[in-house]
C-alpha cells in the first residue's frame, strides 16, 4: 500500500513538471568558423550589441544570438508541427518561419504551413522586427502552442515571410520564444507566458532556467516551479528596476575587493538571449586591462588559473562569476566571454547578464512578485 502510495505522489510530481529540455548544440560562430565564413562575415556585419535593448531604435541585432547554445522544441498547430526556438528573456515575440517564405534562410529550416493546422487562426495584422541586417517580416496568426506538454490556445504568434537570409541560413534554431514583458512586444502581441497565467497553465507565476556547464546535459527551463534541488545555497531576490526586460539595478561591479566599474551603480538586464556578458565600453576597456587581454579580448590561456573572479553586488549581496565562467576555450586559444557595448540608456550604465552569468546561478523568474531569483550553483 505504501509503495502503490509512493508512486501516485510520483505520477502526480511528474504530471505537475512542466520542463522544456534544452539541448546544447554548436552556435552561429562555431558554424561560421568551421566552415571559413566567420571573418567574413563579421566584416560584413558589425553590429550593436545594445540595440536589441532599445525599442525606439527599432533594430534587434540578430548577432545578439551569435553564440547561442540552448535550444529547446516546441509545436504549434493541431496536429503539431515542431520548431527549435530560443527561449529568449530578452525579448516578448514568439515566432517562426513559415511556408509564406521563400528565402534561402527559411528554406532550410522547419516551417509552418496553416493549412495542415485544423486550429489555425488567420488575421490581417503584419509583423515587422527590424535586425542589425536586415528585417524579418511577416503576419500573425492564432493557434494552439505546446511547450512541454503545456497547451496554450489560441496564443498569436509570427509566421515570418522574409528574413535575413546571410545570418539565419547558417543559425541551429527555426525561431524565437519571448519570455520578456508584454510592454516590449512587437506589435503588441500578447507573449507565450502571460497566456500560460491567463489560463492558469502554470501552477506559479514564475518559470526558472539551468544551463548546464561546458558540454554536461541536463539544461532546462522549468515553468510554474522551482526545482528545490538547485536551490540547496538559498535564493536571493532581486526586485526588478523596470518591466520591460527582466531588468535588475546593480550596485558596482569588483576585482579582488576593489570597484572597478559600474562605481555609481547601474542597470542590468538578465537574458538568455544572449551568451556573452554585454559591458559598458569604458568599463570593458578597464577589465580588459585589469585582466590582461588584447583589445580583441584574446587572452594567454596559461594565465587563466591565476584571473581572479568578477563579483557582481547586487541588492546588497555579492554574485562572483570565475574565471572558468568568463573566459571562452577554443581549438588551443583563450579570449573573455565579454562583450563591449556603446550606446547609453537615460539610467545610466547597462550591462548584460548574459548565459555567462546563468552557468553559474539556478535563475528564477517571477512575475507573481516582479522579482529575479538567484541560487548559487556548486
Amino acid at each position: 500500500m505504501k509503495l502503490l502510495l509512493l508512486l501516485a505522489l510520483v505520477g502526480l510530481a511528474q504530471g505537475l513538471e512542466t520542463r522544456v529540455p534544452l539541448r546544447k548544440m554548436k552556435s552561429l560562430r562555431q558554424r561560421l568558423r568551421e566552415q571559413g565564413l566567420l571573418e567574413s562575415y563579421l566584416e560584413q556585419h558589425p553590429y550593436n550589441l545594445a540595440a536589441k535593448y532599445f525599442p525606439g531604435i527599432a533594430v534587434e541585432p540578430l548577432e545578439n544570438y551569435m553564440d547561442d547554445e540552448y535550444f529547446g522544441t516546441i509545436s504549434i498547430g493541431t496536429p503539431p508541427q515542431e520548431f527549435t526556438v530560443v527561449f529568449d528573456t530578452g525579448s516578448s515575440n514568439l515566432w517562426v518561419p513559415s511556408v509564406f517564405c521563400s528565402s534561402p534562410a527559411c528554406r532550410n529550416h522547419n516551417r509552418f504551413n496553416p493549412a495542415e493546422s485544423s486550429t489555425f487562426l488567420s488575421t490581417n495584422d503584419t509583423l515587422f522586427i527590424a535586425y542589425g541586417t536586415g528585417s524579418m517580416t511577416g503576419v500573425l496568426g492564432y493557434d494552439t502552442v505546446d511547450v512541454a506538454g503545456i497547451n496554450v490556445r489560441n496564443q498569436i504568434f509570427g509566421l515570418a515571410e522574409t528574413e535575413p537570409g546571410d545570418f539565419f541560413y547558417y543559425t541551429p534554431f527555426d525561431g524565437i520564444l519571448g519570455l520578456a514583458f508584454p510592454s516590449i512586444a512587437s506589435s503588441g502581441a500578447t507573449p507565450v507566458f502571460d497566456n500560460m497565467m491567463t489560463e492558469n497553465l502554470v501552477d506559479r507565476n514564475l518559470f526558472s532556467v539551468y544551463l548546464s556547464r561546458d558540454d554536461e546535459g541536463g539544461s532546462f527551463v522549468l515553468f510554474g516551479a522551482i526545482d528545490p534541488y538547485y536551490t540547496t545555497r538559498g535564493i536571493s531576490w532581486i526586485p526588478l528596476s523596470a518591466e520591460t526586460y527582466w531588468q535588475i539595478s546593480m550596485q558596482s561591479v569588483s576585482v579582488s575587493g576593489t570597484p572597478v566599474a559600474c562605481s555609481s551603480g547601474c542597470q542590468a538586464i538578465v537574458d538568455t538571449g544572449t551568451t556573452l556578458l554585454a559591458v559598458p565600453i569604458r568599463a570593458f576597456r578597464t577589465l580588459m586591462r585589469l585582466l590582461g587581454a588584447s583589445s580583441s579580448g584574446e587572452i594567454s590561456c596559461e594565465a587563466v588559473r591565476n584571473l581572479p573572479s568578477l563579483v557582481f553586488h547586487i541588492n546588497g549581496k555579492e554574485f562572483p562569476v570565475p574565471p572558468r565562467a568568463y573566459v571562452l576555450r577554443s581549438n588551443g586559444y583563450c579570449s573573455l566571454a565579454l562583450q563591449g557595448m556603446d550606446v547609453p540608456t537615460e539610467e545610466g550604465e547597462l550591462w548584460i547578464l548574459g548565459d555567462v552569468f546563468i552557468r553559474e546561478y539556478y535563475v528564477i523568474f517571477n512575475r507573481a512578485t516582479n522579482k529575479v531569483g538567484l541560487s548559487r550553483l556548486p
